[in-house]
């Protein structure tokens, strides 16, 4: 597989963002929550401490990235800058479902593929 951006979700906050959910983030996020990738999914990102948890995970590699130390606790904070609170488990749930190779843009609202003969 090659280096690219796929995967990657930009979501505005006090700058533009990379939301990623890499390996790591993954597992950390499995960590964090105390609850399976499936459990995850399934929760529909409408918890307000998971979606804390999660933006966290998937914001790392971009605080990395731009030097930035990034805690969990400065996520609320960060979550503030959206211009709408729907952005954000919006912005969550794309780039979850990226990171299995889904195109969300090829799903419908309840999850069904859009694609001829899929």
């Amino acid at each position: 597989m090659s280096k690219n951006n796929a995967g990657v979700v930009i979501i505005n906050l006090d700058r533009p963002r990379e939301l990623r959910f890499t390996h790591s983030a993954l597992k950390k996020a499995v960590a964090l929550t105390g609850k399976s990738l499936e459990e995850i999914e399934q929760s529909g990102f409408a918890d307000f401490e998971l979606v804390e948890k999660l933006a966290y995970c998937a914001l790392l590699k971009d605080a990395r990235e731009n030097n930035e130390q990034l805690e969990l606790e400065d996520i609320e904070k960060l979550l503030d800058h959206v211009d709408t609170w729907a952005d954000i488990p919006k912005a969550l749930t794309r780039a979850f479902m990226l990171a299995f190779g889904v195109d969300p843009d090829a799903v419908d609202a309840g999850g069904n593929s859009q694609r001829p003969g899929e």
